[in-house]
């Protein structure tokens, strides 16, 4: 029984840090430094009504449900990096896999999505 406890304990320790070698997790400040040094391209992967109560500055707006029928059509260059966000970073973690079978393989997820983005006091607009 003990063992089992510290088996489960220890792979969770470690999901973090699988999940981020992976690189589908990204910190805000990461993303920031890849709009700046890289011109990557942000996407919103929520709701028009939560887009437009507050989003990353200069976000495009797909929602989920739409993001296999208009992302080539909005991103035509794949090789740009793509920063993939959601309200929490659980749908945009779902984007990023939908993105990669699309072709853009610099399909990354803002962990702890705009939370994450409004925590470490980055800028929102809102529509």
């Amino acid at each position: 029984m003990i063992m089992s406890v510290a088996l489960a304990s220890g792979a969770m320790l470690l999901m973090p840090v699988l999940k981020s070698a992976t690189g589908s997790s990204l910190t805000a400040e990461g993303a920031v430094q890849l709009i700046n040094r890289e011109k990557a391209v942000v996407i919103d992967v929520c709701e028009a009504t939560e887009f437009a109560a507050a989003h990353v500055g200069g976000a495009k707006n797909i929602p989920l449900s739409q993001l296999e029928e208009k992302l080539t059509g909005m991103v035509k260059n794949k090789t740009l990096p793509l920063i993939l966000v959601c309200q929490s970073g659980a749908r945009s973690g779902r984007a990023v896999a939908i993105a990669k079978k699309l072709g853009y393989e610099q399909a990354q997820s803002l962990g702890g999505g705009l939370a994450a983005w409004k925590t470490a006091n980055l800028p929102i607009e809102k529509a």
